[in-house]
């Protein structure tokens, strides 16, 4: 058997055994049944390319450390996605705007959250701020203390993404 079926193989056991108990466990930390199946999803992902998988002698405490890092960067992502939702939302706000138009902004909003979904937290922040706050890389630079050469790397990575995430 080759490596790659015996890392199915072993991957297969894994779910197999621990799968129900996984989604369980993060089910408990999120309150929401998608959530939690997503992330254990995204978990047995992650342990597919994890080179100890075949000598695994605690697999439930492996499958929860991979668990809780995936719940810490969903817990990150949704707290900036909120605090620049809320942010906009108050400027929207502050303007004279009817119902309707308050709402496609919103619902641009949302669609550029979710477009953005995937990208590392900095990443995303600096393309915010490029884009939707229009401020140049040198002043991103300055105001994150990167590099200049960073923040647009950062934005590269922002752009292809939202190329390869855009619909047909």
């Amino acid at each position: 058997m080759s490596d790659s079926a015996d890392s199915r193989s072993n991957l297969a056991e894994l779910y197999s055994a621990n799968h129900r108990w996984l989604r369980s466990w993060i089910y408990r930390r999120v309150q929401c049944p998608d959530d939690a199946a997503d992330l254990a999803q995204d978990t047995f992902l992650r342990a597919l390319g994890a080179p100890q998988l075949p000598s695994l002698k605690e697999p439930r405490a492996f499958l929860a450390t991979v668990a809780r890092r995936l719940l810490i960067n969903l817990f990150r992502r949704r707290a900036l996605e909120r605090a620049y939702l809320e942010e906009l939302a108050q400027q929207v706000d502050g303007c004279v705007l009817g119902e309707e138009e308050r709402l496609l902004v919103r619902e641009a909003l949302e669609q550029i959250d979710r477009l953005l979904d995937g990208l590392p937290v900095r990443a995303r922040h600096v393309f915010i701020l490029h884009r939707l706050e229009g401020l140049s890389q040198s002043v991103i630079a300055a105001q994150l203390n990167l590099s200049l050469a960073t923040v647009e790397r950062d934005l590269r990575r922002a752009y292809l993404h939202c190329l390869s995430e855009r619909p047909e």
